[in-house]
């Protein structure tokens, strides 16, 4: 549903935050669509965990908890660490993580820390390329989103990102020789990290 997908769109890249109301008229109207099929997006978002219905208040961009924050990483150590693992020698995606990466490194330099995090979206989305599943990389949308989510409360891109910079470059450096297991173990130990970084965040917030 193209609905869905702009505004899973915009989720992922915070145009819309956490707690956001999301009035129908003006967001049917910005994306030209009726106010059913507007709706309908609705309902999939809200089975995705995006959105928030309320009975007589209409629809709120949802605020996520420990437990999804939790069940995102370990769908991702499922997939990444095992994309890596058994990435192919020279697969185009390898080319889109090292550009993210020494994009992330240029951005860097002028201490712009939500384009390390666009960058940061990148790499990961190029490693679920890796396994060459259109279904894993609409998956990939819907995770992104949902962290995205997470990261807005916090609010601190260089409190979630500067840990790994250099670790993406390692990753990148061990899949371009090829070792892949290596990579993939790395990756592994990283994502934890990510995951408890994260998680130390959300629960220094008060969200009462």
């Amino acid at each position: 549903m193209e609905a869905a997908a702009e505004i899973r769109g915009r989720i992922a890249d915070g145009e819309l935050k956490p707690g956001d109301r999301v009035p129908e008229a003006k967001l049917a109207e910005s994306l030209g669509v009726s106010r059913n099929t507007l709706r309908e997006a609705f309902r999939t978002l809200s089975q995705e965990g995006l959105i928030t219905q309320v009975p007589h208040r209409g629809a709120c961009v949802a605020i996520p908890n420990i437990n999804t924050i939790i069940d995102v990483y370990r769908v991702r150590r499922l997939i990444e660490c095992q994309a890596v693992a058994e990435a192919l020698p020279r697969h185009p995606a390898l080319a889109k993580m090292r550009a993210a990466v020494e994009e992330a490194l240029e951005f860097r330099l002028r201490d712009d820390w939500p384009a390390i995090a666009g960058a940061n979206i990148r790499f990961h989305q190029a490693i679920f390329e890796l396994a060459d599943s259109p279904r894993l990389n609409r998956l990939y949308g819907q995770l992104t989103a949902e962290l995205r989510l997470a990261f807005g409360l916090i609010d601190d891109p260089e409190y979630l990102h500067a840990p790994f910079l250099e670790r993406n470059l390692e990753i990148v450096e061990l899949l371009e020789a090829g070792q892949t297991e290596q990579a993939a173990s790395q990756l592994k130990d990283y994502l934890f990290l990510a995951e408890r970084i994260l998680l130390a965040g959300y629960e220094r917030l008060d969200l009462g």
